[in-house]
């Protein structure tokens, strides 16, 4: 799924209007109807009492069409109008007269704060202010509204994006902005939705398809995209019935140190468990015997050391390469570290104390394979790269990390974002916070290496393995609840089949 900016999404409307052709007033319509379905499947109760808080824009007119589908199913809102300008847009005017027309629905006029309503904790507020047309911080009237839709425990659901919250970028909390529990945009989703600092203006939220022009979703262009099932199907190879190890590539992982044993078998298990024809974990010997129990189906290439990875084996078997689970920072693994950059020929990924080995010495960035994976949570890629004031600049530094060393870099988190050195991203779609445990990065790092050493390429291989991660990840919390998931969890739900 495309995430175009702002602007762009705004010249979707336009072009729909022309080319389908369909008026500006139907296509509103079309929209507040989505809306209109959307909290119909939500409603507990058909004994609710909702408050419509409309603006004299576009995302107003969405609001008076969705009171008015609501008193066709006997649902009457209390619609309230902020007079923030003199004059309607067009399409509010004309679904404004649509309204007056349906007694039933009570309309308000709010000029001053003396006209604002009572709003009951129990009240679901909809918020159909201003939408994504807004550019500048609230003020005045439309200010104190805002204001005054956030003070109290009432639900409030925004049209297409909070009112005072700019679409493209981090909301200041200091700035009025509605306080959305959940937010149905239309048609895209909004790169705001995907910034930490948002989820308080922006909650759950979700897409509404509104049946924009077709080809204006496929030929507008844009550097940002979701990943979805839709995404992801149509990378998965098939399997032929004549197929044999051999086809599904052999992989090799190098992990674990003394007392991080764990983190080699977690990225072992996952490994296999995504597909992969052979793996051979290097290892130390100490941790060799409780591979073998543990994971019988692994080879073992053991290490001289009984500690820690110090000796790079013969890469030439291998189609694919990952390294970093539990493999410990010492001065012997970091030399054996930066010998394998030098000397790998296949994809490779790296993870974990591979990438806090990296930090400390920068310059092998520049060494590293082209297209190379990486896989850091938000403080490694802080050491790798540097500090950054909030998640939208650290974005854009991973977009130009990405861009200026030719690799990938998967930033993991709630949308674990993924760039690409032509400067693409993809944000994933799947996953919870009960992932937030210990070895899920170790599952993660052996579902890629698989992919690679299947010889997906490394685009499809990160992509597709941080969403079949996450979807497992949600599988499990499902099973056991966010709180009592482990990594062992993720490897046990993992599931290739992409039916639905």
């Amino acid at each position: 799924m495309k995430i175009p900016d702002i602007k762009t999404s705004r010249l979707a409307d336009a072009y729909t209007m022309e080319h389908e052709p369909i008026s500006s007033v139907d296509l509103m319509e079309r929209a507040a109807t989505q809306i209109y379905f959307w909290l119909m499947r939500n409603l507990k109760s058909k004994e609710v009492s909702i408050k419509i808080f409309c603006g004299m824009g576009n995302n107003g007119g969405d609001g008076l069409v969705l009171a008015r589908l609501l008193a066709t199913n006997d649902i009457f809102a209390q619609v309230y109008i902020v007079h923030v300008s003199d004059n309607f847009s067009h399409d509010c005017e004309v679904n404004y007269e649509r309204l007056k027309e349906i007694p039933e629905v009570p309309m308000y006029g709010i000029f001053s704060e003396e006209d604002f309503p009572k709003i009951n904790d129990n009240d679901i507020v909809i918020d159909a202010l201003f939408g994504s047309g807004l550019n500048r911080p609230l003020e005045g009237l439309a200010a104190e509204m805002v204001n005054h839709i956030n003070d109290n425990h009432a639900i409030r659901i925004a049209i297409d994006i909070a009112s005072g919250l700019n679409g493209d970028s981090i909301g200041i909390p200091t700035n009025p902005i509605v306080r959305a529990d959940y937010t149905v945009s239309m048609q895209f989703p909004k790169m705001a939705f995907l910034y930490p600092e948002n989820e308080p203006f922006v909650g759950k939220w979700e897409v509404m398809d509104i049946k924009i022009h077709p080809d204006y979703i496929e030929n507008v262009e844009t550097a940002n995209f979701y990943t979805t099932l839709d995404v992801v199907k149509p990378l998965i190879h098939k399997r032929g019935k004549h197929s044999h190890k051999g086809t599904f590539g052999h992989a090799l992982l190098i992990a674990g140190s003394t007392g991080k044993t764990g983190a080699a078998l977690l990225a072992s298990e996952s490994c296999l468990r995504s597909g992969v024809g052979l793996l051979t974990t290097h290892l130390p010997k100490a941790a060799m015997l409780p591979l073998q129990v543990y994971l019988p189906e692994a080879m073992i290439s053991p290490d001289k050391s009984d500690d820690c990875f110090s000796q790079v084996p013969d890469l030439q078997p291998y189609n694919a390469i990952g390294a970093g689970p539990g493999l410990g920072k010492s001065e012997e693994t970091a030399n054996a570290l930066k010998r394998l950059i030098q000397e790998a020929k296949v994809p490779m990924v790296l993870d974990a104390d591979a990438l806090n080995i990296i930090s400390e010495n920068k310059t092998w960035l520049s060494f590293l394979r082209e297209r190379t994976i990486i896989t850091p949570h938000p403080k490694e890629f802080e050491r790798l790269f540097g500090k950054t004031d909030n998640s939208q600049q650290r974005f854009e530094l991973q977009r130009e990390m990405s861009k200026q060393y030719n690799i990938i870099i998967v930033l993991k988190g709630a949308n674990t974002s993924i760039t690409f050195p032509n400067g693409s991203c993809f944000f994933n779609s799947t996953g919870n916070p009960g992932m937030a445990t210990a070895g899920s990065g170790d599952v993660l790092t052996g579902i890629i290496l698989s992919l690679l050493a299947q010889r997906y390429t490394p685009e499809e291989a990160a992509i597709i393995g941080v969403f079949m991660h996450g979807r497992a990840g949600d599988k499990a919390a499902a099973e056991k609840g966010m709180e009592a998931m482990i990594a062992s969890d993720i490897i046990n739900s993992l599931e290739f089949r992409v039916k639905s």
